[in-house]
């Protein structure tokens, strides 16, 4: 007889990331799907590394992150965002962003809580929010334009209501918040017990001259936040999976509880590099100019195919409309992409917990020009 469990996730299967690769792999496609780049990152900064380990940098740092990387860090949240945060008491550093969610999630909710979710989500939200036994309480953002419907938010909130989560630059559709929308955020949970999160692993991802509206400006909305942050999509080393969480003392005690006996330290030498490195300021300043010239690369190109741009302001990402040229489902078009036209998207209805189907495809355009030019070149012919 083999043992058997109960499910923590008994509707959960494999993410759509993995699933859209795999079958891009299956055929030869170009995966404009799961967002990461295929150009190289900084030489220096892996120069670094390995400078870092040569000197001897390869054993365990700091639980909570190498002390001069939060120092770093620290001074960078105070020129960016006038933040005053204490690199002792207010940062941890994370084996990558998603695992910070996932830790500041843990760290807070008990069974029966409810948490606001804006959809579409990235992918690990609501089901950290369940592995915890509390709730996810999902509001559909506006389509077309993906803001916060922010009546219905009001109208949401419960005495269970525990947490608010939101994202900007937004996964998967790159709308980015503004300073009203932070504005409301703050008339909403002001004296409550309510707590935030932020996801803002795009922060420096942002385009069209338009500022990034961290939680870290607003010093009453920071006194309630997790804030998550991402290497990864800042330096172009995604499979670094390094990140961090900044969140005032009074929450970062308790994270830091979780933190010391899930993966307790993180990667030694990359900490030793990226604490020099953050010293480039113009590397992550000049990133949003960088990755808008792909995004307009891109627009251009898909000009001559049959898709409507739905305008990302912010992220690896630009979702495109396809009701005009078809009645498929979004999954059902993305998988025929795939085999048929060698390109591999990701539906955005996969982000929806009920399926919700806006014929919508998400493409990646962190990509190099060549490869951009090869993806859509394939995308004329599309009927």
């Amino acid at each position: 007889m083999q043992p058997t469990i109960v499910s923590k996730l008994p509707h959960v299967g494999t993410t759509i990331f993995t699933v859209m690769s795999q079958l891009a792999a299956e055929h030869g496609a170009i995966n404009l799907g799961q967002g990461f780049p295929d150009f190289p990152m900084s030489a220096a900064l892996t120069g670094l590394v390995s400078k870092a380990m040569q000197e001897g940098h390869n054993q365990y740092v700091h639980m909570n992150g190498l002390p001069a990387l939060r120092e770093a860090l620290a001074k960078k949240a105070s020129r960016l965002y006038q933040a005053a945060i204490d690199p002792n008491t207010d940062i941890t550093v994370t084996p990558g962003g998603t695992y910070a969610i996932y830790t500041a999630l843990t760290t807070v909710l008990q069974p029966g809580d409810e948490v606001i979710v804006f959809e579409p989500a990235y992918d690990c939200y609501i089901p950290t929010i369940e592995l915890n036994g509390a709730k996810a309480v999902t509001i559909s953002l506006k389509y077309p334009d993906y803001s916060i419907p922010w009546d219905t938010v009001k109208a949401s909130i419960t005495p269970r209501t525990r947490m608010i989560m939101i994202n900007t630059p937004h996964n998967p559709t790159g709308a980015v918040l503004s300073a009203e929308d932070m504005k409301a955020l703050s008339a909403i949970t002001a004296g409550t017990n309510i707590l935030i999160l932020s996801d803002e692993v795009y922060e420096h991802l942002i385009f069209d001259g338009i500022a990034h509206q961290s939680i870290l400006r607003y010093p009453d909305l920071y006194a309630r936040s997790f804030v998550c942050f991402s290497f990864g999509k800042t330096y172009h080393c995604t499979g670094w999976k390094l990140g961090y969480c900044i969140a005032p003392n009074h929450l970062m005690q308790d994270f830091r509880k979780i933190h010391q006996f899930n993966c307790f330290t993180c990667d030694t030498p990359k900490q030793v590099a990226l604490a020099a490195y953050l010293q480039n300021e113009a590397d992550y300043l000049n990133l949003g100019t960088f990755m808008q010239a792909k995004r307009d690369y891109f627009r251009t190109l898909m000009e001559k195919t049959p898709f409507r741009c739905v305008p990302s302001h912010g992220s690896y990402f630009e979702c495109y409309s396809y009701e005009g040229f078809s009645k498929e489902t979004d999954k059902e078009l993305a998988i025929r992409l795939t085999k048929e036209y060698g390109i591999a998207t990701i539906p955005v209805s996969s982000f929806y917990r009920d399926g919700e189907d806006n014929k919508v495809l998400r493409f990646c355009f962190a990509k190099k020009e060549e490869t951009l030019e090869k993806a859509v070149s394939k995308l004329t012919s599309l009927k």
